[in-house]
């Protein structure tokens, strides 16, 4: 019996690979535009000083042929890398649910949230606390096929 954690897993590989079907290799994609919302330690609430950014990066991928939004969130290596995990995951997701509820992106233009965790650390064996608070951070690119582009 697999318990509803397994399930869940389960259904985001599922939806993973889903995604990686239907989008290709990201090589397949230019990036157009980018913003990056920072945490506090152990943070997973958006600063509402982001929402402006994020609704005119909404705005800005709204008048691009066949856009796609990507969110990855990440965490600094403080703390153990369950945890870390989570934080990244949640970030992910707090930031899209802004893009669909407040930018209005649609969810047919939404790639499900990353969460990378601890992975992709900046400035990675350097460990001050400037780059640790680099590192807690979700990453919102607008992306849009090379094909639909005509390149």
């Amino acid at each position: 019996m697999l318990t509803e954690q397994e399930k869940k897993i389960a259904a985001n590989k599922a939806a993973i690979a889903a995604n990686s079907a239907r989008f290709g290799e990201l090589n397949d994609y230019y990036i157009l535009a980018e913003v990056t919302v920072y945490f506090g330690n152990g943070k997973v609430d958006v600063d509402p000083k982001y929402n402006p950014e994020l609704i005119k990066l909404a705005e800005k991928a709204k008048t691009i042929n066949g856009y796609m939004v990507q969110v990855k969130g990440y965490a600094s290596a403080t703390g153990s890398a369950a945890l870390n995990q989570k934080l990244s995951e949640e970030r992910a997701n707090n930031v899209a649910s802004i893009m669909l509820q407040k930018g209005r992106i649609p969810l047919t233009n939404m790639l499900a949230p990353g969460a990378m965790g601890e992975s992709r650390q900046i400035a990675g064996s350097d460990k001050t606390a400037d780059t640790e608070a680099e590192n807690r951070r979700v990453v919102v690119r607008v992306l849009q096929n090379k094909a639909i582009a005509g390149t």
